[in-house]
Formats: structure tokens, sequence, C-alpha cells
């Protein structure tokens, strides 16, 4: 039985290569996402950062660009060092009068072993929400 990928979807006042910078560009990513120093929007590309809920939980994401079509979208691989699952994380991005509507899908969270509380649906459904509609909203609404 597949699982529906969680998805977020929301729309930004500024140009479509302005939201392609902000989640591109490592200077940039870093100011509002994770970072992430090993990062390139080239696929193959592999980067790691730590994160987690609590100083004291924090995980090594193991990523992989995977695609990447300019000012379109960017998808890679998201996986824990040490632990079972791999999943898919791709921002999709679209363009109407001047608005940007970025859509966030999170593929294969089923894969991830539910013995694991930190990494159950509901904490990446709280952490994509905040990221993509509190602190990229932001950040872009900040640096136009």
């Amino acid at each position: 039985m597949s699982i529906e990928a969680f998805k977020i979807e929301r729309t930004f006042t500024v140009p479509i290569t302005r939201v392609w910078k902000a989640i591109t560009d490592k200077d940039e990513m870093k100011l509002w996402y994770f970072d992430l120093p090993e990062f390139k929007p080239e696929v193959g590309c592999e980067f790691q950062f730590w994160g987690g809920p609590a100083e004291d939980r924090q995980y090594k994401h193991l990523c992989r660009v995977e695609e990447v079509i300019p000012n379109q979208k960017i998808a890679y691989s998201w996986r824990y060092e040490g632990y079972t699952g791999n999943t898919l994380v791709s921002f999709n991005l679209s363009e109407t009068e001047g608005q940007t509507t970025v859509v966030l899908t999170h593929e294969g969270l089923e894969t991830f072993h539910e013995s694991e509380p930190d990494f159950a649906r509901k904490n990446f459904e709280e952490g994509w929400t905040w990221i993509i509609g509190t602190s990229l909203k932001e950040y872009l609404e900040k640096n136009v």
C-alpha cells in the first residue's frame, strides 16, 4: 500500500528566479533553511547536515540531488545515517503574473522506521509547514 506524500503549497509575491535562488544558493539557504556547505544544484551532488528537534537529538541527514530543472524543480533524496528509510524531497515552482507558487513534496515518509518517534509524519508536516510557510516566506519578503 502506497502512502500519500506530504505536500505543502505556498505562493509568494516575488519572481520565480528569486525563489529559485533562495532554494538553490547555499549562501541564501543557510539564512532560512539549513547550512549546507557541500550543496550544489547539480544532479549527483551529495550533501549532508545535522538537524533534529533538540540539541541532544540531532541526526545526520544524507542527501543526494536527483533532479534539477532550473527555475522549475529541484529534488533530492533524504535519509538519516544509521537508520532505515529513504525519502525524496522536491520543490516545484511555477509563476503566474509575478507570483511564484512553491509546492514542496516529501515522498516515502512511511519508509522511516516507526520505532523512531522523531521520524513520525506529523513531525515532518510541522517542520515543512514552518520552513516553507514561515521561514522561506519571511526570508523572501525581507529580501525582495
